[in-house]
């Protein structure tokens, strides 16, 4: 179980980091100040659990919950643990799977992980047998035609034909070589279906056919530049889904671009200075998420 801490008070995050380093279920915890580090470290790694704070500056932990779904479309596990006890209603009816109360104790942040574990593990079961049908047919050498109402039409395409998938308000428009087709569906329901066919997410506008990428390229901000080969097309993988490049290939050799670093707590002096370095760039994402807000 992989747990990120969100909260800006220093002595809970010391106080939630002896009870998890006590745990054998959690391989990794992270922690992020507020709402906008979390968005950076959820772009740089993957996480089972949230364990989150509700008053934060900036963004408060019901407005993160909301922004990261819209962006990701589906969430981790998420226990708020905050000292305020009127929220307790908002945060079930966002799903949360528990509510802590500060001062907390080790045994009740032991009972919330433990709810949150079992939820985890579920909806990887869940979430494997949903495959199943896909991976047997993959397995068995099926046809990877793909049938799709569009203007009243059904239209069959080979997932090999298309290169990317853009979302267009209430639509997605199917980027082929040979030309592109415009289907009503939402974006999220395209990436559940066409996932087992090799599609990555790396934008919250935008599929790609892991077929088609020729080559990415780093920006400066943290960003991508995706090239799309056999084409002119360009994309721009945003922090957010950068951590899904790593399913473009099996392998990758020589190349630690997309290594996804841990973190702590506890900061050696060299990555403290690493971290000052890094402040410009940081604070130019915060305002971004808060220009968008």
């Amino acid at each position: 179980m992989r747990v990120l801490v969100i909260d800006d008070e220093a002595l809970s995050r010391i106080g939630l980091a002896t009870i998890l380093q006590a745990r054998k279920d959690v391989e990794h915890f992270d922690f992020a100040n507020d709402a906008i580090d979390a968005f950076d470290k959820l772009a740089e790694d993957s996480y089972d659990v949230l364990l989150l704070d509700v008053a934060m500056p900036e963004l408060s932990g019901f407005e993160f919950i909301d922004r990261l779904k819209r962006d990701r479309g589906t969430l981790p596990a998420i226990i708020f643990v905050t000292a305020y006890d009127e929220h307790a209603t908002r945060a079930f009816e966002k799903h949360a799977v528990d509510y802590v109360l500060k001062p907390f104790s080790a045994e009740r942040i032991g009972e919330a992980l433990d709810w949150a574990f079992r939820r985890t593990e579920d909806e990887r079961a869940r979430k494997l047998i949903d495959a199943l049908p896909q991976l047997q047919r993959l397995m068995l050498g099926q046809s990877t035609r793909m049938a799709f109402k569009a203007k009243g039409r059904i239209v069959f395409l080979n997932s090999d034909d298309v290169f990317a998938v853009e979302a267009e308000g209430n639509y997605v428009l199917l980027q082929r070589q040979s030309g592109s087709c415009l289907l009503r569906e939402s974006l999220s329901v395209m990436e559940e279906e066409l996932k087992p066919y090799g599609f990555v997410r790396i934008h919250r506008s935008v599929l790609v056919n892991s077929l088609f990428v020729e080559e990415i390229q780093p920006w400066q901000t943290g960003e991508y530049c995706l090239r799309i080969k056999g084409t002119k097309k360009e994309y721009t993988v945003t922090r957010t889904y950068k951590k899904n490049l790593r399913l473009l290939a099996h392998s990758w050799i020589g190349n630690d671009t997309l290594r996804i670093k841990a973190g702590s707590e506890h900061q050696s002096e060299g990555s403290r200075q690493a971290t000052v370095g890094k402040a410009g760039d940081h604070q130019a994402s915060r305002q971004r998420l808060l220009k968008s807000a």
